[in-house]
């Protein structure tokens, strides 16, 4: 290979800016001119602000890649809340029922289980780093074509343009759900826990923040999904505390409010010769275990990785032989998750007696499942 590698990552994202810091902190960085592109503003963070409605669950192994690079440090100073349990329960059951599933961070000789975290805080930090790399940053730039580099990274998304301009096909599977997403406070003190009930609609979670109230995501039908946008939020309050089975008390509406529809999506194809797709561009699954950020992490990490060993191998990274080794590390478990939380998600929305109550005592069973329970939070946890 002659010069240096030309890489355009399209998507300045936490999964697109990450794949940039790790490939600017790494030992191959004098190798690669690196630009980052995305047609909105630059995020903007500060911790005088109220926390922003977009959060997410991020795992202790995605901790260790954010660290790698430097950006952890600073998102853990901040308005992050660690959470040392979790609580999972269904709704003919309740929280404190034999069948309702208890993790601890102590079970696994950990400190916590995760943290949640505004998304603009992760962004704001990976920036940080990136100002003070060879990175360029071009925020408000929109793209009419795929840009003209070696290799093309689509970190832009489950609606990514550069999927669509490469001619990738994806698999959808609507959930027919929405999601509503807004913040309260509890009558209850959360206790650092994660909380989630599972509805005949979809599953309502209970994220705990560090300011002591709780996001709230509550994937439902679209047409109760409307009737909680058109509520006040008196009335939304009382809809969740219903919803939540009152498990934290009176729920208060104390923050902004939103709604999306759910779609579980999966591209057909990773990588084309000089192109890969990253994050939710490359696959989207539903929300209920929290993991959408933590695979876009785990991508930009393989990615990052790959590219690495193949200029160390004196490869051309954006070849698709080479590409494909980042594909075949993350599309088989990408579309495994995907599938575990579709079908988790269809097992817990049934109206079948029988189905319910082979579902409770399977519960109960992977409470006491030992090895099973302690690698599917292993798992989760995203380390090994």
């Amino acid at each position: 290979m002659k010069g240096k590698l030309d890489v355009v990552i399209v998507g300045g994202g936490i999964t697109g800016l990450t794949l940039a810091a790790l490939l600017a902190r790494g030992h191959q960085a004098d190798a690669l001119n690196i630009t980052i592109i995305d047609a909105g503003k630059r995020p903007s963070y500060s911790s005088k602000d109220d926390v922003s409605l977009r959060v997410s669950a991020i795992a202790n192994g995605s901790a260790e890649i954010l660290e790698s690079v430097g950006a952890w440090s600073g998102i853990r100073a901040s308005q992050v809340s660690p959470y040392e349990h979790m609580r999972v329960w269904d709704e003919n059951d309740g929280p404190e029922s034999s069948a309702a599933l208890r993790f601890s961070a102590s079970e696994f000789a950990v400190s916590q289980l995760g943290f949640i975290v505004e998304n603009v805080l992760v962004q704001h930090e990976l920036l940080r780093i990136l100002d003070k790399s060879n990175v360029q940053l071009k925020f408000e730039t929109r793209i009419e074509a795929l840009p003209e580099a070696d290799l093309v990274v689509g970190a832009d998304g489950a609606r990514s343009f550069v999927r669509e301009l490469s001619g990738i096909k994806t698999n959808r599977w609507p959930y027919q759900q929405t999601a509503v997403v807004t913040h309260l406070t509890t009558e209850i003190p959360h206790s650092a826990t994660a909380w989630q009930r599972f509805l005949r609609d979809g599953p309502l979670g209970m994220l705990p923040l560090a300011d002591g109230r709780i996001s709230v995501v509550w994937s439902t039908t679209p047409d109760k999904a409307q009737q909680a946008m058109e509520a006040t939020d008196d009335e939304l309050g009382l809809m969740l505390t219903a919803a939540s089975d009152a498990a934290l008390g009176q729920l208060r509406v104390a923050g902004p409010s939103g709604a999306f529809p759910l779609c579980a999506q999966h591209a057909e194809n990773y990588v084309l010769p000089g192109l890969a797709l990253i994050g939710d561009a490359a696959h989207a699954i539903h929300p209920l275990a929290g993991q959408g950020a933590n695979l876009g992490l785990q991508d930009a990490a393989e990615l990052a990785e790959t590219v690495t060993a193949a200029l160390d191998a004196g490869l051309y990274p954006a070849d698709r032989p080479v590409l494909r080794r980042y594909e075949r590390a993350r599309k088989g478990a990408n579309m495994t998750m995907l599938h575990f939380m579709t079908g988790l998600n269809r097992l817990f929305t049934t109206d079948s007696a029988v189905v319910g109550e082979i579902r409770t005592a399977g519960m109960r069973l992977f409470n006491r499942s030992g090895p099973v329970r302690e690698r599917a939070v292993k798992v989760a946890l995203g380390v090994k």
